[in-house]
């Protein structure tokens, strides 16, 4: 896999680079600033960008932003955001265009080398990845919510782990459910979102969005 990178602390870049250069994967660039990132995925066309959230010269939000700036120019384009905090705001943003080929980790979960590399391979392939803990506290957050509560002690946790990036086999193995089980809870998940049918490529993303946008 071709790799762009996009973290302004050194150690954590140089990190990333050996990492992912030690697993078979090619860092084409690694940048430290937002500008510098749409000048290298212009050039190289990688098969994944590595984004943090906050980048020079503000260290708010220039990564996403980017990043949002390179999806809309071309849709294809594959990004995993990490931050060092859980941001609501950033996550919704950044599944806002429907679309999958996008994640959101914490930092802390690059130094579980086996999971990072899972969810960058995921995103890659056109998933969509959200961090565990993202998930948790969005739960925790909203749990009040009418739409949400309607949902069974199951079918949250069928929506947790979809914003996981888990395919519908990958939910049967977690949960030991027979793939008609997943498949009913999900079409009960849509519905009760009030999700319309659509291209189910973007369904999942569309559920997770639902969620994320519950005030």
């Amino acid at each position: 896999m071709r790799i762009v990178i996009a973290e302004d602390l050194v150690l954590l870049r140089e990190g990333l680079i050996r990492m992912l250069s030690e697993t078979g994967h090619e860092v084409v660039a690694a940048v430290g600033d937002a500008s510098a990132l749409l000048e290298a995925v212009a050039e190289h066309r990688p098969d994944l960008s590595i984004v943090d959230v906050r980048l020079p010269p503000g260290f708010r939000d220039e990564g996403l932003r980017a990043a949002i700036a390179l999806r809309a120019a071309d849709p294809q384009t594959r990004v995993l955001i990490v931050s060092q905090y859980v941001e609501r705001v950033y996550a919704a943003e950044l599944l806002a265009d429907g679309r999958g080929g996008v994640g959101y980790l914490l930092k802390d979960r690059i130094t579980n080398v086996d999971d990072f590399l899972d969810a960058a391979d995921r995103v890659a392939a056109g998933g969509t990845v959200m961090d565990p803990e993202v998930v948790q506290q969005l739960f925790a957050r909203n749990h009040r919510n009418q739409s949400i509560s309607t949902l069974t002690p199951r079918e949250r946790e069928v929506l947790s782990l979809m914003a996981q990036g888990l395919s519908n086999a990958a939910l049967c193995s977690a949960l030991t459910l027979a793939p008609v089980s997943v498949e009913k809870h999900i079409t009960n998940i849509f519905a009760k979102l009030g999700l319309a049918p659509a291209d189910e490529s973007h369904r999942r993303v569309r559920a997770v969005l639902a969620y994320l946008n519950q005030d």
